[in-house]
């Protein structure tokens, strides 16, 4: 059951599963709450998971002006504080992961964990096919990408060719994060991606060298949508990461 809490001035929608420490979904671009089908009821078997809907996308309205992700950021952390969850571990995929990091770097109080999933955090990441698929929805988006915006909208329907230009125009500047900067998330981190993902792999793994406290995870045999496509296998990696007894590595080599 959804409801709605006022998260720094935005009505933002969001439901809640299970009991336990707090678990905060952020879904990707352009989706819903629906898009985290195959992990909430996995997670919710040892967490309380909350799954909001951020500015413009599904239930929760979107606001005058242009969407960035540091103001998404800004909406999390408010909606963290709204809903009352305290820190929290934070799973984010695809524009999520931008989010969930964002909020760790600039309150870093409210993340205990972090999961990063599918996603570049700056150009020199991103795949040249997953621009190349951004800019032919600017111009001629797939009817499935703005059937379910059409029917739970509070916007109505016609306001979706202006949630996605906008969108659009952030894909294409943002986000722009340094290594450097990074290196100052201080949440320990679970970078994780598909084989044949909208990310280089080899940004994903100098981002796990460059964080802090970090691990690393290709899924084999999956895109950008892995989350759907080896559910199983996501949620695993998710759970043991998050879990309080890690294994001692028998032969480390880099710490």
């Amino acid at each position: 059951m959804g409801e709605y809490v006022n998260a720094g001035g935005l009505c933002t929608y969001y439901e809640v599963y299970g009991e336990g420490e707090p678990l905060v979904l952020l879904h990707g671009g352009l989706a819903t709450t629906e898009s985290w089908a195959m992990q909430a009821p996995t997670l919710a078997q040892r967490y309380r998971v909350y799954v909001p809907e951020r500015r413009g996308h599904g239930r929760t309205p979107d606001v005058a002006g242009p969407i960035t992700y540091e103001m998404m950021a800004a909406d999390t952390a408010a909606f963290l504080e709204g809903a009352g969850t305290g820190a929290a571990h934070l799973v984010g995929w695809s524009d999520g992961a931008v989010v969930g990091m964002l909020v760790a770097l600039r309150r870093p109080e409210l993340v205990r964990k972090l999961v990063v999933i599918g996603q570049y955090f700056n150009v020199d990441g991103e795949v040249p096919e997953g621009r190349a698929l951004s800019d032919s929805w600017g111009s001629n988006p797939p009817e499935w990408l703005h059937e379910e915006y059409d029917r739970i909208s509070p916007d109505g329907p016609e306001h979706f060719p202006v949630v996605l230009q906008k969108l659009i125009r952030m894909w294409h500047e943002e986000p722009d994060i340094t290594f450097s900067e990074l290196a100052g998330v201080r949440a320990p981190t679970l970078v994780m991606q598909g084989d044949d993902d909208i990310v280089e792999v080899e940004h994903s793994a100098a981002l796990a060298a460059t964080l802090p406290d970090a691990q690393l995870a290709v899924v084999p045999g999956t895109s950008h949508i892995a989350v759907m496509e080896k559910p199983d296998l996501v949620n695993r990696l998710i759970l043991d990461f998050l879990s309080d007894q890690q294994p001692e590595k028998i032969l480390p080599l880099r710490g």
